[in-house]
């Protein structure tokens, strides 16, 4: 009977810390899996760039005109939505504005 608040605190600690941080890695891994050259990415530095070369665990990165990094597959944080597929917040778009005809 003493062991069941700490089996129980294990219990939580389980699902409320380390599942969700197994989850978390398990998707990074398969989105840097799933890299391809043209993609643009964010990386863990916080510099964006676009994919131009993967080979095994390195990529380069095109930051600049003239301007590629090479860094580890590890590094890059994030894939970056295209600047112009980003949906257009409802409250912000005129057509749903009321009309104000008096």
């Amino acid at each position: 009977m003493e062991l069941l608040p700490i089996i129980g605190i294990a219990v939580l600690f389980w699902f409320m810390i380390i599942r969700p941080q197994q989850r978390q890695r398990k998707a990074v891994q398969s989105m840097q899996a799933a890299l391809e050259p043209g993609t643009e990415v964010m990386l863990t530095s916080g510099v964006y760039g676009t994919i131009s070369r993967i080979e095994d665990e390195k990529v380069w990165v095109d930051v600049a005109d003239g301007v590629t990094l090479t860094v580890a597959k590890g590094a890059v944080g994030q894939v970056v939505q295209p600047r112009g597929s980003e949906v257009e917040p409802a409250a912000d778009r005129e057509d749903d504005q009321p009309s104000q005809d008096a």
